[in-house]
């Protein structure tokens, strides 16, 4: 016999019980019990198929959920990372800007700035801008891009980084484990130019990583350059 208070509770809100699974599903295994082996319950059977395909979509709306604030989350980094970017008046600025208040809100460890060029010597107005700028003969960029392979070139590149990296990153090159490209277009009659972020953790940038932000964040960069190229 139920206890009296437990069972006036029961009658009084009987909605409790179907709501709490783990009591549902020692009820209906109690029925199966009495009914013995020899009666299969196709309601029981078809419950738990319904159960289990409840908690595949509850999975599925959860990681749907969660890449769906991730992406947020990447667009407004992306979106304040731009502003802060626009903000300088001067070129010297402008690269002292990325090297630390954009590589800051965009949580990477380093920014380079490659721009090929056909001269020789190096001009010494180019030491005065940092870490952030480095030069490169003719082709570099697209051999970078592509690891020196026979393959075409992506606008974005995102991977773990390779041996020769030393030539972009200097003395930081022992602790760069991953790094996004983005490959800049200056213009018609100009070299073009690559835009580098390092990151210390070597599962920041991946290659099944989506690219539309760091492409626009690219886009915009670029279109940055051409003012200051001009």
């Amino acid at each position: 016999m139920i206890d009296q208070d437990m069972r006036d509770r029961i009658l009084a809100e009987p909605e409790t019980l179907l709501e709490d699974r783990d009591v549902m599903n020692a009820l209906i295994g109690a029925n199966e019990r009495l009914m013995g082996g020899n009666v299969v319950d196709l309601r029981g059977i078809a419950m738990e198929r319904l159960e289990n395909r409840l908690d595949r979509l509850e999975d599925t709306h959860r990681t749907v959920i969660a890449a769906a604030y991730e992406n947020l989350a990447g667009t407004n980094q992306v979106h304040r990372a731009i502003l802060q970017m626009l903000d300088p008046l001067s070129f010297e600025d402008f690269l002292k800007t990325m090297a630390s208040d954009v590589a800051q809100t965009l949580r990477v460890d380093c920014v380079r700035l490659v721009l090929e060029t056909a001269q020789e010597a190096e001009d010494p107005a180019l030491r005065k801008l940092g870490d952030v700028l480095s030069i490169a003969a003719p082709g570099f960029v697209a051999d970078y891009l592509t690891g020196g392979r026979n393959v075409p070139q992506r606008p974005v590149v995102l991977r773990q980084v390779l041996p020769q990296s030393e030539a972009i990153y200097g003395d930081r090159a022992g602790w760069i484990r991953s790094e996004a490209l983005m490959k800049l277009d200056f213009g018609t009659g100009r070299l073009p130019g690559m835009l580098v972020l390092g990151a210390e953790d070597p599962h920041q940038f991946k290659p099944t990583h989506g690219t539309d932000l760091l492409a626009f964040f690219a886009g915009i960069f670029e279109r940055t350059m051409r003012r200051w190229l001009s």
